[in-house]
């Protein structure tokens, strides 16, 4: 069964009520099987319009038979059943599920790029995915999710 590492992430109402809801319903998913959650990280919004509240970061890893398409379709099936709508980019919401691994597939069609394409560049889904899965690869650049935390510095 393919393994995946999700980015979870909320800024807006209850944020650990969110993210607990959403991997309720990844857990309820019978072609699911949640493997691993890190702890929830506080941080600073990235990006998108000012004024945002701070976002409560995690990371999952799972095993799932749902193809990466299925599995995005999915993880959109749950952000709107948590009240997420669309709105600016990188702007607030109650629900983010991101899609940062699956295996070593790598991937880029219109809807999807795998792995996640700001995966490298951001240490809010770095270290919670480092702490759950330090020697799982980037089949890019072929670093551990370890060596690319090291690699954001200080």
């Amino acid at each position: 069964m393919p393994t995946a590492y999700l980015g979870l992430g909320s800024n807006l109402g209850d944020r650990r009520g969110s993210l607990e809801a959403a991997l309720a319903a990844l857990r309820a998913h019978p072609a699911v099987r949640v493997m691993a959650v890190s702890a929830l990280m506080e941080t600073a919004p990235v990006g998108g319009p000012p004024g945002q509240g701070p976002y409560l970061n995690g990371a999952a890893a799972i095993e799932t038979d749902l193809e990466p398409a299925a599995l995005l379709a999915e993880l959109k099936r749950i952000e709107r059943a948590l009240g997420r709508r669309e709105g600016p980019r990188w702007g607030p919401r109650p629900i983010d599920l991101d899609i940062l691994l699956y295996d070593s597939l790598v991937l880029n069609t219109p809807d999807l790029t795998l792995p996640h394409p700001r995966l490298r560049e951001r240490r809010f889904v770095l270290e919670p995915l480092a702490a759950i899965a330090p020697d799982a690869r980037d089949p890019v650049t072929g670093l551990t999710v370890r060596e690319l935390v090291a690699q954001l510095g200080a």
